[in-house]
Formats: structure tokens, C-alpha cells, sequence
């Protein structure tokens, strides 16, 4: 099997497809700019598309590197005959080879290696043939000085059969398929942890059972994580009668053999003591993983939603963070995010200094043309919003109330400190508060996705998987938004196409030293960006009033001689073919095609030039809670209140209501009728309705319903 063959068999598309992505890939390509200007080349495949065969294709040569290794392993031993070594090298199983390989793994001396060293070996093979042969007779033969007696050679000859059972690739893969069909996971309480605080959130599982392959992905990583901190035990079972009617029916050949008691005990011993560990443990790491993946994928597509959130643009801001003993942190921001001013007011107790908080916020908003105010959504934040919504503007100001989750990572991190390292803590948390309206995907990607709080789980699964797949996420939306150069941080910037951390660096460097960049050719002037960078990063980026009006778009440099071509047939400059509808449709696209440049990328190239550099973001709305709602003790049974979905999880979605404590929107409670995807219903950030079908003070805890 090629690795042509392998991916196509994973992946929906043609051998041709996937070895011009291959191809691209080895070239250094990146994956943004190979689904976006290699259409033509890959068959139009996506990210997600090309990202899959990027990833089998590495599986692929993982595999051939673990049979190689396995193969030179299995011939030094002396062992590899030429039937083992064409089923080793036909096999693209990873779990079936290692079966192959499991005879000849080293590993700690067992019983029947010790039996083999006893010589009981040939005893072993006359119990397994089954024969008419007087086995119990014959063990005579087999006392020495290591082995006193009739029974103990037996004993020792069973435990050799008990391991060739174990080392059956039959047996396994057939036992396998029953758990991985029927396998019941069983928790247990520790009853000496039962009382403890930590544990009552884990409490439904102190007695818990059900087939593993019915359990959600939450419900699994939950009972490992009460299993992990010490307060349940947890074990797979599965249905007895049919594991020896399994095992029989491939070892038993002679059900009237002198032999067959030992044959039946050697098959319990081995289901016992090696083979059930073994699958069990093997068919609760697939469930696991499959959790894993599962989790990963929400974490993931909330993070995406939450990158792409609307931003409100280039406003000057000012960005609250509230609190009430240690006052409410004022900063203001102007229009690309720059601190201007900052500012502790006491509005709230104990202090209760509104009056001379309200003459402040008056006086900061006039004297630095505020345009929008921003809130962080945590402790206070309510009483804030009500605060500020009683202060007479001169003018019209728009109010947000915006998530702070992450912003105290943030002001805590290298980047802050770089940032701004003469303001602490609490003013680079209210910054961060400020940018994220303005842009909430510049101001996100300084933080560690995993402290967002958008997932569930997220200590508990695959941590490298975790963050593969979250870095993906980054630059999938960073690409596909694209960068203002001249104000990017040295964070966003590392997430281009082509870019990475130490470019980023240099690209800032540059941009200080010179001052702003005036054209994309410009770029290759910073130090160390060669023409490979510049061919992945360039159409990406974005200069706004620079000298070329293509600049400012998603049409790749390489493309420019065409736009201008099809500008010169018009009898146009390029400035007066963009996002002139009325020319464009005149444009005859098959006339432009070159080797490198193809249809489809002529349709994209179009479709920019009607509106290049459009952000691909809808615009920020403010939104209002409803005001007689503070805390969990004014929600009452049969509220409809407005909300904002600030979580997604597999089991439904949690709702913000104004009040510390999120409503939990259960997936049968989303819309009438079977919901099989939470996505499909509602997105992170949506303003819904919600009706409270319950409250529970004591667990501070809210069911919802968006069927109204």
C-alpha cells in the first residue's frame, strides 16, 4: 500500500488530489495558503480537507517506521520467517501489527517463560494439540529438579498454553470487537472519600454502570477525572458466557480429549490474568481517545466562534474592569488599542463614591473622544453596567459588556509585561477587556486557548492533540480574516501563513525602525523573510492606503499582472476596476487562465476585486440583560429572559443571563424535535431568549429552555 492508497482511504477525494497536496506540503507550503491560492492544483480541497491528509500522511510514515523497526527487532531474535514478514508488511493496522509482534516483544520474565526454562514446553504443546495422548501420564517425564512433581509441570505447562492463547491474533481481535461492542463500565465509590466536599460533584457516579460505547464523551472524562482524584474506582466488565464461547470455538479442536480440563483452565487463567487487563484497558484508551477527539472538537469550534466574534473596529474605548472593594480599573484606549489614560473609580461599597465616579467617566470620555465603553463580565460587572447607563453623555456612547475570560492570564504574561512593563496587573487586564471589542481576534490569540474557557475537559484529554488542534484553529482564523501590518502584534503576526514567532519579531522591528509598511514588496526587505515567506504570508496580510489598492485585498501578489491585465482590456486602471460590479461582470475568466493560475482562483481573484479586504465578521451589536435580574435569588421558575451562549458543550449549551452563574440550555431543551449537534441550533456569542424551568440556589445551579 502507498500513501496515496492509505489517505484516499480516509479521505474523499482523488489520488491526483492528494498527491498535488503532498506534493505542495513537502514544498513547505503552509495549509492557509495552499487551500486558498492552490485551489486549482488540490481540487479545491479545504483546510480541513488538506489538514487530514497532512496528518495521515505523517501516520503513514509513522506506521512504516514502527513495522520497519519491528521487522530488524523480530530477525535479529532469529524468529521473522517469510509468512510473518509478508503479514507485517501487508498490514497498515497499527493494533494488528503489534498482535504480530507481541510474541516477540521483550518484556519482564513471565511464568511461561519460566515453565520454558523448566523444559515444559513440549508438555505445553501436547495439552494445545488436544490429541488422545494421556497428558497427566506423560507429565512424569517432565520432574527435574526444577519442577518436584506431576502437578507442577502441569501447572507450568498451562501457563505457557495460557500465554500462546494470549498471543493468539484471533482470540484478540475477536474479543475486541465483544468489548468494544458490549463492554459495561462500572464505577464504584471509595467510601472513606464519599463525604468529602470535592467529591459530591461526582456523585451520580458513585454507583454508576452502562455500556461504554453508549457513554458521552463528557461522562466518560468525568468518572476517569473522579477516578484520577481518588474518589470512585472504575473497571470494564463484559458478559462471561460469551468470552469462553469465543475463546472455545477458536482453541478447543477436541472436546473428547484426554487434555481438555487443562485446555479449559489454561483458557480461564489466560482470560483472567492476561487477556482481560490487556483489552480492557485497550478498549477504555479508545473510548478515551474517542472522548478526547470529541471534546477537542467542541473546544475547538467554540474557539473559532469565539475568534471570529464580531468586532466593533477602530474605536476609542474605554474599558472597564470592574470590582467593588478594590474599585473598579478605568483605562482609555484610542483607535488601534494604545493606552491613553488609566484610572481606579470607586462607584460601588464600601466606598459608594458614584458621584465623583460618574464626573470622572464624564470627563475621560470628553477629553479622549470616547466612542464605545467595554465591561469586563465579571465580579460587579451588572452594577457597572447600571452605573454607567445613568451618566448624561454629550453624545451618544455605545455600552458593551464583553467576557473577560483570560484576561488576568493575559496580564500576567510575557506578552503584558512587553507590552506595557511600567503598569501592572490591573491595567493590562482592563486593556485587554478594551481590545477585545474592538478586535477580539487580535487581542485572543495573546492567550493561551485553553484559559479562554471555552471547553470542557480540556486538563483531561490529549494535551498535545489539545493544542495541535487549537493552534490550528488560531491560524485558520487569523488567515482567513487576514492583518492590518501596520498594527499587528507581534503575537497575531506569528499566527500568518509563512510568518511564525521569530519573523514576527523581526517584522515589528522592522515596522519600528522604518515606520509603517507602504507595500507588500516592502516585506522582503525584513531581515530573514525570503522569497518562500513572502510567498506563503504576502496575500495575507494587509496595507491600507498604501501605494498598490491590491494590497489592501486577498488577491496574492503573483496574481497582480492578471488583475492588471484584465483591467487594461477594459480600457481601466486597476484602481477603477475594483469594486466596480459593473465591469467586473464583463470579465471573461477562461481568458485569463495561465499553467499556474486556474479557474477557480480567477473566480476567488473576482470575487475579491468586488470587495476587496471585506472583514469576514459581522459587526458587534450591544446587548441588554434584563435589568431587574442581578443573582441567582431574582431567577424564578417560568422567566423568559434574553441571554447570551457563552459555552458549548456536546450535551447543550450554557447561557449567560447578567448573574454570575450560566443556565444550562440542555440539548432536548434547545428547539422541539432531535438535535443531534448543538451547532446546528446555536452558535457562541448568539443573543437568545431563555425560559428558567429550574433553579437551585443551594448548587447555584439554572436549567433552561430556549422552547418558549
Amino acid at each position: 500500500m502507498t500513501n496515496i492508497n492509505f489517505i484516499q482511504s480516509q479521505v474523499n477525494t482523488t489520488p491526483k488530489n492528494i498527491e498535488a497536496t503532498l506534493k505542495l506540503l513537502s514544498e513547505d507550503c503552509t495549509i492557509p495558503f495552499i487551500s486558498r491560492y492552490r485551489k486549482d492544483q488540490t481540487g479545491n480541497l479545504d483546510e480541513v480537507q488538506i489538514e487530514s491528509i497532512a496528518k495521515l500522511s505523517k501516520q503513514f510514515d509513522e506506521i512504516v517506521k514502527r513495522k520497519e523497526s519491528i521487522l530488524k527487532t523480530i530477525e535479529e531474535q532469529g524468529q521473522l520467517s517469510p509468512e510473518l514478514k509478508s503479514k507485517i508488511e501487508k498490514s497498515f493496522d497499527l493494533q494488528e501489527i503489534e498482535d504480530l509482534y507481541l510474541p516477540y516483544k521483550k518484556k519482564k520474565k513471565t511464568r511461561a517463560d519460566v515453565a520454558r526454562e523448566n523444559g515444559l514446553e513440549p508438555l505445553a504443546t501436547l495439552i494445545l494439540a488436544q490429541k488422545n495422548d494421556d497428558v497427566d501420564f506423560l507429565s512424569t517425564q517432565y520432574i527435574n529438579k526444577n519442577v518436584e512433581n506431576e502437578e507442577e509441570a502441569l501447572q507450568g505447562a498451562r501457563d505457557i498454553v495460557a500465554e500462546w492463547i494470549n498471543e493468539n491474533i484471533a482470540v484478540r481481535q475477536s474479543l475486541r470487537r465483544l468489548y468494544n461492542r458490549k463492554a459495561i463500565i462500572e464505577t464504584k465509590v471509595v467510601k472513606k472519600k464519599a463525604e468529602e466536599e470535592a467529591a459530591q460533584k461526582f456523585s451520580q457516579y458513585f454507583d454508576w454502570s452502562e455500556p461504554i460505547s453508549k457513554a458521552p464523551s463528557h461522562r466518560l472524562l468525568a468518572m476517569l477525572r473522579a477516578e484520577n482524584e481518588g474518589f470512585i474506582k472504575l473497571k470494564i466488565e463484559t458478559n462471561l458466557d460469551e468470552v469462553y464461547d469465543i475463546i472455545d470455538e477458536l482453541v478447543i479442536k477436541n472436546g473428547n480429549s484426554p487434555s481438555i480440563n487443562h485446555v479449559q483452565l489454561a483458557i480461564e487463567d489466560s482470560f483472567k490474568r492476561l487477556l482481560h487487563p490487556a483489552i480492557s484497558n485497550e478498549t477504555l484508551q479508545e473510548a478515551k481517545a474517542k472522548a478526547d477527539k470529541t471534546a477537542i472538537d467542541v473546544f475547538a469550534n467554540n474557539l473559532g466562534q469565539l475568534l471570529l466574534a464580531p468586532p466593533l473596529g477602530e474605536k476609542r474605548i474605554l474599558a472597564i474592569d470592574p470590582g467593588f472593594r478594590s474599585g473598579c480599573k478605568v483605562v482609555c484606549l484610542d483607535e488601534k488599542g494604545d493606552l491613553l489614560y488609566n484610572e481606579t473609580i470607586y462607584p460601588h461599597q464600601p466606598q459608594n463614591e458614584s458621584a465623583m465616579a460618574m464626573k470622572k467617566i464624564r470627563s475621560m470620555v470628553n477629553a479622549y473622544n470616547i466612542e464605545a465603553i467595554s465591561i469586563g463580565n465579571g465580579t460587579a460587572s451588572r452594577e457597572t453596567e447600571f452605573f454607567i447607563k445613568k451618566i448624561a453623555f454629550d453624545k451618544p456612547i455605545q455600552v458593551f459588556v464583553v467576557s473577560e475570560a483570560g484576561a488576568s492570564v493575559y496580564s500576567a504574561s510575557k506578552i503584558a509585561r512587553d507590552e506595557f512593563p511600567n503598569y501592572d496587573v490591573t491595567v493590562r487586564g482592563s486593556v485587554s477587556i478594551g481590545r477585545r471589542l474592538s478586535d477580539p481576534l487580535a487581542e485572543l490569540v495573546k492567550i493561551d486557548a485553553k484559559s479562554i474557557g471555552v471547553g470542557q475537559y480540556q486538563h483531561d484529554v490529549d494535551q498535545t492533540k489539545l493544542k495541535e488542534e487549537l493552534d490550528s484553529v488560531v491560524v485558520r482564523c487569523v488567515n482567513s480574516v487576514g492583518i492590518n501590518i501596520n498594527t499587528a502584534s507581534k503575537s497575531l503576526l506569528s499566527y500568518v501563513s509563512g510568518i511564525g514567532e521569530k519573523m514576527a519579531e523581526n517584522i515589528v522591528a522592522f515596522r519600528q525602525e522604518n515606520g509603517a509598511f507602504e507595500d507588500r514588496k516592502q516585506l522582503k526587505k525584513v531581515p530573514r523573510l525570503g522569497e518562500k515567506a513572502y510567498q506563503q504570508a504576502a496575500a495575507f496580510i494587509r496595507i491600507k492606503d498604501g501605494k498598490n489598492p491590491l494590497d489592501n485585498s486577498a488577491v496574492h501578489p503573483e496574481a497582480y499582472g492578471i488583475v492588471e491585465k484584465m483591467a487594461k482590456d477594459l480600457g481601466l486602471k486597476t484602481n477603477d476596476l475594483i469594486a466596480n460590479k459593473e465591469k467586473i461582470s464583463k470579465i471573461k475568466l477562461e481568458d485569463y487562465v495561465t499553467k499556474e493560475i486556474g479557474i477557480l482562483t480567477l473566480k476567488d481573484i473576482v470575487k475579491e476585486l468586488e470587495k476587496p479586504g471585506l472583514d469576514p465578521r459581522k459587526s458587534a451589536k450591544v446587548f441588554e440583560f434584563d435589568p431587574t435580574v442581578t443573582s441567582i435569588k431574582n431567577v424564578r421558575t417560568g422567566m423568559v429572559l434574553p441571554g447570551i451562549v457563552n459555552n458549548i458543550t456536546a450535551f447543550g449549551c450554557f447561557v449567560d443571563i447578567g448573574i454570575k452563574e450560566s443556565g444550562l440550555v440542555h440539548i432536548s431543551q434547545l428547539k422541539e424535535g432531535f438535535v443531534s449537534d448543538v451547532n446546528e441550533v446555536v452558535k457562541l456569542h448568539q443573543h437568545v431568549q431563555v425560559k428558567v424551568v429550574e433553579v437551585d440556589e443551594d448548587r447555584k445551579r439554572i436549567q433552561l429552555t430556549m422552547i418558549l
